[in-house]
């Protein structure tokens, strides 16, 4: 087996640890709009831009400052930064992307998990359904919902 080089192992580390905490983020979404205890495995498009929005460039700390806080930088890889907001009414994470491909692999990856996210060029916020409503106007972006594949609460019959 080959020897990865130290970068590659942090870059490999900061993905792990960023997909660790988009499972706390979503895992307190409710996910009560899933009566069957199914989820899609697909991402569909909750609302669309609007359309003379603001386009939020992708950078955690002028995204936090654009959603009136102060980002406390959690991850710092080549391929994503990552910074939590902590406000009174709700805490989020804003995880930004040097290339829009990275994006949409993390998105991929976090589809596991389901729940929604506000989404634009090269940035994603994780956050409850109801902060997300509250920042899209601010930021521009579309809210996602994800589909979940993870094991379900609901018990089958099979």
């Amino acid at each position: 087996m080959l020897q990865q080089p130290p970068s590659r192992r942090v870059r490999t580390f900061a993905l792990a640890g960023s997909l660790a905490l988009l499972s706390l983020v979503t895992a307190c979404s409710g996910g009560g709009d899933d009566a069957a205890g199914k989820a899609t495995p697909t991402a569909t498009t909750v609302t669309a831009a609007p359309e003379a929005g603001v386009v939020a460039p992708a950078k955690v700390e002028v995204i936090a400052g654009l959603t009136g806080c102060t980002a406390k930088i959690r991850i710092e890889a080549d391929e994503l930064r990552q910074g939590v907001c902590h406000t009174e009414e709700a805490d989020y994470f804003i995880t930004t992307f040097p290339e829009e491909q990275l994006k949409e692999t993390w998105l991929e990856a976090a589809s596991i998990y389901g729940g929604q996210y506000l989404v634009g060029s090269r940035w994603v916020i994780s956050a409850q359904p109801k902060k997300l409503t509250e920042l899209r106007p601010k930021l521009g972006g579309t809210i996602q919902q994800l589909g979940g594949t993870g094991p379900s609460a609901v018990p089958t019959t099979s």
